[in-house]
């Protein structure tokens, strides 16, 4: 079901969305830090420090990723800790702005003494403090992006990813529209940073041939009236939006209001149906139309996914995470992905820190990501070794039903971020039972 609105979508959020700065850190020249060194370890205590958007642009997607990895933390203290040690999780608001992100990353490294860096969110927000860090020594785990910068590992050894990066998550949705949708004219919209210049590499390796038009927005400006326009254009019948979670509604949004009605192929960034459908109804309330189907306007969208869902009921590590999240969550806000993608990340750190022994180092937890198998609860293998800090390796290929479950159009593959192939991936994905993360 379609809905027409008012055409002015751009303007619903623009008390919401603050316009992204611009930045640079200070960085010091000089030989590597020491690692044989654990600050922020205590006889009964470990402090993992994060920047993430609690305001801002970028908060209506994803300030859940932070309460999900809370109430991980919460179960973990709860039942043991990690070698008798409690995790101390401190959480830095930057609002998706990279000078913020240098000054509260300064504020978690030399005031809060954090062990390790988890999840820092975002392409220009982190990238801005990835040479403090290594700088400083800290770990930089299981960065929340999927920019391919995070796996460099001769120019940043202390950052590893944990997302699947752009480019293989495009490959393999290009090559999924390129064999199921041979005939479409494709349009790209992305975000005008490393996201859309990683996406867009991808894409064309499958998609050159269909691809009619590629717009880009910013995520300082809310109006999309003209991309979408120029995509209608086109002639573009399916349009892969790169786009975090407020610019994909304001697309759907805008393109209702034009009469407009592509494919759209949401990347694993901005493709969580529930904030979705929360963020389309906030919109449009705020542009006086209080009964617009929120639901029905997401249905037939396909989208990209490496981790279980929260419709998921059967999987065990959803049945974990939603006990986890009755008994720790935040208020009657619901479980939504953007929750289980925190939820996983802490799972991982909880595990890393298990292994890296009774009195961790900081070289100690880097040795221990690179000694075992993070797949964890993931759907794709996942790559931390010394010459691979890629995170998840691939996606399958989902497309939302109202109210029913997701179907899967395509099983998870895996591909690397250059000219190979995409394929199936083997690989043992163990339960909670085998991948013990807390002390009990």
């Amino acid at each position: 079901m379609r809905s027409r609105i008012a055409p002015a979508a751009a303007l619903m959020a623009a008390a919401l969305l603050a316009t992204s700065c611009g930045g640079a850190g200070e960085t010091q020249d000089g030989a590597g830090a020491d690692l044989d060194v654990a600050p922020g370890v205590t006889d009964d205590s470990i402090t993992i420090g994060s920047h993430q958007p609690l305001t801002g642009p970028a908060a209506p997607g994803y300030i859940h990723i932070s309460n999900g990895a809370r109430a991980v933390f919460d179960h973990i203290n709860d039942n043991g800790g990690i070698n008798g040690r409690q995790i101390d999780y401190v959480v830095k608001d930057d609002a998706y702005d990279p000078a913020r992100t240098i000054e509260v990353t300064r504020e978690l490294v030399h005031d809060e003494e954090i062990f390790a860096m988890m999840s820092g969110l975002g392409t220009p927000t982190h990238s801005k403090v990835t040479d403090f860090l290594d700088d400083e020594g800290v770990p930089d785990l299981f960065v929340s992006s999927g920019a391919l910068q995070w796996n460099q590992p001769e120019e940043y050894p202390l950052t590893y990813g944990f997302q699947v990066d752009y480019t293989k998550e495009a490959k393999i949705q290009g090559q999924y529209i390129a064999e199921n949708m041979p005939d479409a004219k494709v349009g790209y919209l992305h975000q005008n940073d490393d996201v859309g210049r990683d996406s867009e590499t991808g894409l064309e390796q499958y998609l050159g041939d269909q691809r009619v038009a590629v717009e880009s927005y910013d995520s300082g400006n809310t109006d999309v009236g003209p991309q979408i326009s120029a995509l209608q254009d086109a002639g573009a019948d399916v349009v892969v939006c790169s786009c975090i979670p407020a610019f994909s509604a304001l697309a759907m949004l805008e393109s209702a209001s034009i009469g407009y009605e592509p494919q759209f192929v949401m990347s694993t960034i901005g493709a969580d149906s529930a904030t979705l459908q929360g963020l389309l109804s906030e919109f449009a309330a705020d542009a006086g139309q209080d009964d617009l189907p929120a639901e029905e306007m997401l249905d037939g969208m396909i989208y990209t996914g490496y981790f279980p869902s929260v419709t998921m009921q059967d999987d065990p590590w959803v049945q974990l995470y939603s006990q986890i999240y009755d008994e720790y969550g935040e208020g009657d806000t619901p479980m939504t992905n953007t929750t289980i993608y925190g939820m996983l990340q802490a799972t991982l750190m909880g595990k890393s820190l298990m292994e890296a022994g009774d009195d961790p180092t900081r070289q100690s937890l880097i040795d221990a990501v690179h000694e075992q198998d993070l797949t964890g609860p993931g759907l794709v293998p996942f790559a931390a070794i010394e010459d691979d800090h890629g995170g998840y390796s691939g996606a399958q290929v989902l497309q939302f039903r109202a109210g029913e479950a997701p179907e899967t159009l395509q099983e998870a593959r895996i591909t690397d971020n250059a000219g190979g192939e995409i394929t199936e991936p083997e690989f043992e994905r163990p339960g909670p039972e085998e991948f013990a993360f807390h002390d009990e």
